[in-house]
């Protein structure tokens, strides 16, 4: 490794860069983009007056590409993947070495996290497709006879994603507040109850319960929402994302998972700020156990704000007589999904290509020992990114932009299609706070590390 590239471990510590690598001062930065929002509202409020995004948008797919990924052979060919990869894991999990140079780490919290969104955003719902819960549920289904698509029970329509965003935040909680996450047996316990828990719901609600419940499944289809890739009945066609977007079903939970999602990323930059690191290390919190309140307290804010604020900007917009205000929240959740993929790419870009790098290298040698199974154990890691602070905070910055300015154009399509024609410009005022507000604080914490 060369001596000036980052440690793996500063890597896992997910350091990108602070404040001090942006080529413009960051107020200057914060401006412009709330200057961007506010011009891309008001073009919208000009020239956008009529809806323009439904489930008929879209042309039919080539039918060579509809052949191919209708077939059985292509079916088979993605579950068989997703359960490779599921015995690799579970091999280095088990028998791997507890140090962080065991392949584990890097595909639990690098490749199935972070990885599955721009494979998602190219291909579609991408976790669904190789998901190696619903292999083994199709497998007991076959040998007892049953129907894996029907569980013993019907999924309760009220529980909707609750039990996704649940797991969600399971997830974030290992990677961000629990204080052994990069040692081998917490890691290897939270998988296991995992698989036991999506196994235990494909038994009881059918693959209903991936659908709903699955966390990577429910992350993974929320991002393809962003891909050109969809869905006319049973038909595949190609459309604009936002039209993907648009079609997102409404469901209990849904705003619960884009608060979790949200929320985490933003703590996750609070906590590697200067001033949450003195903090922590300060005289103040000497008690190990009180720094692990805080973390606890701390993720659970962040997660809470997002969700109030959204749902009181959502709720103060004008409804009419056919929407309640208690549902408006959800009927904007989608709107927050091209934010929550900005920031995901600004926050961990370079988490993904050189830790991802990194644990394609570990992947060839799983047992530590010298081996070299797929050619990959003599590969380098590039720092480009690193090395190159400016470029990566301009992309951060863009990142963060064209999500928010996209997620304030689903916004706008999806009230110009609900509220009344009084309201569809005053109404949309507190949600453009709302963005402004998501912007400015999720700029000024991504670049306070």
């Amino acid at each position: 490794m060369d001596p000036v590239s980052p440690s793996w471990g500063e890597l896992f510590a997910h350091g990108i860069g602070g404040q001090k690598d942006l080529p413009i001062p960051l107020e200057l930065t914060i401006a412009g983009a709330v200057a961007a929002l506010t011009v891309s509202f008001t073009v919208l409020a000009i020239a956008w007056r009529t809806p323009r995004y439904d489930e008929t948008n879209g042309r039919p797919a080539p039918p060579r590409l509809v052949t191919l990924v209708g077939s059985r052979p292509w079916f088979y060919a993605l579950r068989t993947l997703g359960m490779l990869a599921f015995a690799y894991t579970a091999m280095v999990a088990v028998a791997g070495e507890d140090s962080l140079i065991n392949p584990l780490f890097g595909i639990f919290y690098v490749l199935l996290w972070v990885g599955f969104v721009p494979v998602s955003l190219l291909f579609g719902p991408a976790y669904k497709a190789i998901s190696p819960v619903r292999t083994i549920n199709a497998g007991f289904a076959r040998l007892t006879g049953s129907d894996p698509e029907r569980g013993v029970f019907e999924y309760p329509a009220w529980l909707g994603h609750w039990p996704a965003a649940i797991g969600l935040y399971a997830f974030v909680w290992m990677e961000l507040v629990y204080p052994f996450a990069t040692e081998l047996g917490p890691v290897r316990l939270w998988l296991a109850i995992y698989v036991a828990a999506m196994l235990v719901g494909g038994t009881l609600f059918g693959n209903r319960f991936y659908e709903m419940g699955d966390p990577f499944e429910v992350f993974s289809t929320l991002v393809a929402r962003m891909s050109i890739w969809g869905r006319r009945g049973d038909e595949l066609v190609i459309r604009s994302p936002l039209a993907n977007l648009a079609n997102t079903p409404v469901r209990p939970g849904l705003v619960a998972v884009v608060a979790v999602l949200f929320g985490s990323t933003a703590f996750d930059s609070f906590k590697d700020s200067i001033r949450w690191v003195k903090f922590i290390q300060g005289d103040y919190v000497q008690d190990h156990d009180l720094g692990l309140l805080f973390g606890n307290l701390g993720l659970l804010s962040f997660v809470l704000m997002v969700a109030v604020v959204f749902t009181v900007g959502t709720m103060l917009t004008g409804v009419g007589p056919e929407m309640r205000r208690r549902d408006l929240p959800g009927q904007f959740a989608h709107s927050i999904v091209p934010i929550v993929i900005g920031y995901v790419i600004a926050h961990y870009l370079t988490y993904l290509l050189e830790v991802g790098q990194q644990t394609i290298i570990y992947m060839s040698d799983p047992f530590s020992n010298g081996s070299n199974w797929f050619g990959t154990a003599n590969w380098t890691v590039s720092y480009y990114f690193s090395l190159h602070p400016s470029l990566l905070a301009v992309i951060k910055v863009l990142a963060v932009v064209t999500g928010h300015v996209v997620g304030v154009i689903a916004a706008h399509d999806r009230a110009i299609q609900l509220l009344p024609k009084k309201h569809q410009l005053t109404g949309q005022l507190p949600l453009l706070v709302v963005m402004i507000c998501f912007t400015a604080g999720g700029l000024y914490l991504l670049f306070a590390a």
